[in-house]
């Protein structure tokens, strides 16, 4: 009898911690709930160079939070194609950059950390809530994505931008728990305009 009810508790205990890891993958699934698009942008010359600005809305909920708070890095990202239209062939791509930054929670000072990855300098920004940076990043003012020259005035140049968020690094506790969760990746539609000179 002993035997019986050792071999009916292995199965049970295997059931019970498939159902808790299910359960955590179901929440893991949802973390970037929320808002994420882009409310307006726009492409103007200016001094020979094509800037771009942006209103981009953020995902913001209590998941997000207990994640930067546990030591997770999320990675945000803004990618914008410019291209022309051909008839009988594929688009031509002038354009395909990408801007990313990273965000962080500091425990020390209770603040949170705005990184831009790809700045020559170290360019940071920190603020007391997480409301504050997500609005600070979705404002994207004067990005230079182009030199005027590049785009002919002549054709007519077709703009896309979309947003991106995406879990960065963590701990090497998290990390064991969460590695084949991909709840922690989305992406906006694309926002389209033809750019007018």
């Amino acid at each position: 009898m002993t035997h019986y009810r050792q071999a009916l508790r292995w199965p049970s205990a295997l059931l019970v911690a498939g159902l808790l890891a299910g359960a955590w993958a179901v929440r893991a699934d949802d973390s970037l709930d929320g808002d994420l698009e882009i409310r307006s942008a726009y492409a103007v010359p200016s001094h020979g160079v094509i800037v771009l600005s942006a209103h981009v809305i953020y995902p913001q909920n209590d998941r997000i939070s207990a994640a930067l708070k546990d030591g997770v890095t999320l990675s945000f990202d803004l990618e914008v194609l410019v291209s022309r239209h051909r008839r009988l062939w594929f688009d031509a791509d002038a354009v395909d950059l990408t801007r990313r930054w990273e965000l962080s929670y500091l425990a020390v000072s209770d603040r949170y950390l705005l990184r831009d990855v790809q700045s020559s300098g170290d360019s940071q920004e920190s603020f007391p809530t997480l409301a504050a940076a997500l609005v600070r990043l979705g404002q994207v003012e004067e990005w230079p994505i182009a030199v005027d020259s590049q785009l002919r005035s002549d054709e007519e140049w077709q703009i896309r931008l979309r947003a991106g968020v995406r879990r960065g690094t963590m701990p090497d506790a998290l990390r064991a728990l969460m590695f084949w969760s991909d709840g922690w990746h989305r992406a906006s539609e694309w926002y389209s305009w033809t750019l007018v000179r």
